[in-house]
Parts: structure tokens; sequence; C-alpha cells
């Protein structure tokens, strides 16, 4: 793993933490393989099924109280042979046709809820927990240490931050528990605070105070014009590209204030930040995890798209011109089927272009940050209308460095554990880990994990059967 990580630091103090440069290395340093990163992007409310998994178009959508049609539902699919497939771009996954050789969608993982708790606070801070459901019958959840916290204690040893939590929820109204807003925890009702302000996290990241960021940033960038002119050609472009994306993301901050400042002039009440448009938002909070990620200042990150349930209304650009409550919605699913498509749709849009972002960015050896992550688009819910924990909706992007291959839709045999997933990520990024949580093995089909001979030797050779 390299974690020979540079810094370019001005006589300020401010400090920029560099992209791999080739031109920075000593001439007799040997180059080392590319880190492996883990990252979650986390959709709330579950999604309308008819629109986002292959051959469940003709289904009409099941009502939360309609029983006897949420078990028809899931008879007809219970059947379906496990194994490869090739990808079906349903209108909600037609934002990922331009990646689609690097992803893959995995259908048919199942979650135990553990009755004592609200299902919507449960799947969000048990969607990566590491206790078995129903173990401990005196706990209302089972909610306890969190999968990114036991991969950084492989793939972070060596980094400023352990993990970053992200979280894209702008709302002040503060109307549900902590296990409704947060997938990332230390432990047991130990949450791991997330990080909601870009500005915040920009300053957090780029180690500047407030009031001076963007002038201590003007500093450091143009140390890094004079650093640019020592690079070769190759190291240049890519050093463009980091500080153009670091530039970007001051832009997008400027154009967030000054829309805060507008609402601000208007005589209302204090204006909620709900109102600026998600998009951007999400594309902010994102840029930042994938610059923590391309620098080295973590391995492991999370971003959780929305709170489970608060119905404080959103405005989705594309979808609606007033805001609109994502989890009111889903309990209206024939009222709401067309918007609630659309928010679907948007929020696959923002998690392709996240993935496409990292494939663009180029490591020491060639391959893109996106080869060298394992990035997993998911919800705790598989309906947010039957509040089903079963049949999630999961995509993951990256290929943990050339060992997972992609381009593929997996259908797991029905009943496999959500964990056997995280069970098979943990084994491909190199932990030693025989089971996590309720995992009963590694995810069976006729999928294939390959392994370069110059990996790592911790990482045991893993093969999926059917």
């Amino acid at each position: 793993m390299n974690t020979r990580r540079h810094f370019l630091r001005t006589a300020t103090g401010a400090t920029l933490a560099l992209p791999f440069l080739e031109s920075l290395q000593a001439a007799t340093a040997p180059l080392t393989k590319p880190a492996q990163r883990f990252a979650v992007f986390y959709v709330p409310i579950g999604v309308m099924r008819r629109t986002f998994f292959p051959g469940e178009a003709a289904l009409d959508p099941v009502n939360f109280l309609d029983k006897e049609g949420q078990k028809e539902f899931r008879k007809k699919f219970a059947k379906r042979p496990a194994g490869l497939y090739p990808h079906s771009f349903t209108p909600t996954l037609q934002p990922l046709e331009k990646v689609a050789s690097k992803v893959n969608l995995i259908t048919g993982l199942d979650r135990v809820y553990q009755g004592g708790s609200d299902t919507h606070s449960q799947c969000a801070c048990c969607f990566l927990s590491e206790l078995i459901p129903n173990e401990d019958k005196a706990r209302t959840m089972p909610q306890g240490r969190t999968f990114d916290h036991l991969v950084a204690t492989r793939l972070s040893t060596g980094t400023p931050f352990r993990t970053l939590e992200f979280s894209c929820n702008t709302h002040k109204d503060n109307k549900e528990s902590i296990h409704f807003d947060n997938i990332s925890w230390y432990g047991t009702d130990h949450v791991a605070p997330s990080i909601r302000d870009p500005l915040v996290a920009y300053r957090r990241l780029f180690g500047t105070q407030a009031g001076d960021s963007r002038t201590i940033t003007d500093l450091a960038l143009a140390d890094a014009r004079d650093l640019s002119r020592k690079l070769g050609h190759a190291d240049r472009q890519k050093f463009a590209e980091y500080t153009d994306a670091i530039r970007a993301i001051e832009q997008q901050m400027d154009r967030l204030a000054a829309m805060k400042s507008e609402l601000d002039k208007v005589k209302m009440d204090e204006p909620s930040v709900a109102y600026i448009p998600r998009g951007q938002f999400i594309q902010l909070m994102g840029d930042l995890m994938i610059v923590a990620l391309q620098t080295g200042l973590t391995h492991v990150a999370t971003l959780m798209i929305g709170p489970e349930r608060w119905d404080t209304p959103y405005l989705f650009e594309d979808v609606s011109k007033k805001p609109l409550s994502h989890h009111k919605m889903s309990h209206s699913p024939i009222e709401y089927a067309r918007e609630l498509e659309q928010v679907d749709q948007f929020h696959m849009r923002q998690f392709a272009l996240l993935v496409e972002k990292m494939d663009r960015i180029t490591e020491a050896d060639g391959s893109s940050l996106l080869d060298n992550t394992l990035f997993t688009y998911g919800s705790g819910l598989g309906d947010g209308s039957t509040h089903q924990y079963d049949r999630l909706p999961i995509v993951t992007a990256g290929s943990g460095g050339g060992r997972l291959k992609t381009g593929h839709h997996l259908h797991c045999a029905e009943g496999t554990p959500l964990a056997n997933l995280w069970l098979t990520q943990a084994q491909t990024l190199g932990l030693d880990l025989p089971r996590f949580a309720d995992s009963t093995g590694m995810i069976q089909g006729s999928h294939r994990l390959s392994h370069p001979s110059n990996h790592h030797s911790m990482t045991p050779k893993i093969h999926l059967r059917t």
C-alpha cells in the first residue's frame, strides 16, 4: 500500500495533501501498489421497485398496509435462479450506462428486522452493523460497530483520518433520533458524527480556520503553480486536474453561500438549506469525499444522502418545482409513482456522476481511483412503501484493485444476507475475516474474484461459485 503521501505547505501553515506524483518520488524508490479504498453512498426510504429492478416493471406498486399484496408480490420473484445476468438498464439504472463495465447490480440480498424499534431507524443505523439480529433479545435493534470502521483498521492505518463521514442532511428541524440519521457507528450508541456543512468539511480536510480559508488556499495553490513547473508532463496534467478540483469545490461553496445570502435578505422565517438544489449539494459533498480518498487523507468514507423518514421536504431539481417529502410520497406509491421514480433516478444520477469522476482520476500505476475502490450504493429498505427488509437495492462500483470482476447483474439465491456482501468485500480488501454479522458465507453465484499475483499475501483467494 502506498503511504508515501506528499503535502504542500505554505509559510502561513496552509497544507494541501497531494495526489500521487511520480516526479516527487525518489529516483530509486520503487512504485508501490495504489492504496485500496472503501466508500458507501447510502440512499434513504428504499426505491420504487418496478422502475429499479430488472423484471419487475409489470408489477403494480404495493401499499404499506396491503399485506396480502406484499405476499403475492414477493412470490413472483422467490424462485428466480441465482447467477449472472447481463446488465438491463431500467429507468432508474439508466444513469449507470456510461460506467456499465465498472459496476455490478446485486439483487436478492436480505436483512432481518429485529422487533423493538422503528423500521426506518433500524434500517439506517444497522445497515453496516456487525451485530447479529435477534442474538441479544434485550436489545431493541442490532446496532453496533459498523463495517466501515472495521475495514478502516486495515485500510486507514497510515492516514490522517481513520474514516470520514459525510451527510447531505441539511435539515435544521431535528425531528428524529440519531438512529434515523447516521449509518456510521464506533459501537453501540456511539455514533461517528457526520459532517453536514461543506465549509466545515473543507476546513477539516485542508486545515484552514474560519474566515481565512480562501486566502490560505489561494496561497497554497500559488505555491502549487511553482511546484508544477518542476513536474514532468504527465504529473503536471494530473496536478492541474487536482488543483482544478479544489477550485471547483471552492466555486461551488461560493455559489451555495451566495444563495444563502440572497435567501437571508427575504423577510420571512429563517430559510431552510433544504431549498438549495439537492444535486449541487450532493456533488459538492461527494467531491470533498473523492479528494479525501484521492490524496490519502482517508481510505474509508461514507456519504449519507438523506435521513430516514424525516418528512421535511427537499427540492429535487428536474423532479418538481416545489419541495417534496420523499417519505410521505413513499406511502402513496400509486399516487406519486412518477415522482418516486424521478427521485430514484435523481439519486442514481448523483451516484453515477461520482463514479465517473473517480474513474477519471489516474493512480500511480495507470489505474483509476475507481479501480482501487469498492464504492457501494445501497438503501436499508427494499421498498419504502412496504418497509420490506428483503431484496435490497445494491449497486457496487470499482474492482478493489482488479480483484473483483465488474460489468454484471448478479442475482443472489433467496435468503442471502446483506452481510454476505460485506464479508465478500472485507476479504476482497484483504481482511482475514471468517464471518461478519449474520453472514453465511461468500456471495454465491457464477461470479469469480481474481487476484493479481503481486497482491498482498494477507488477501485470501476467493472464488464465488454456483
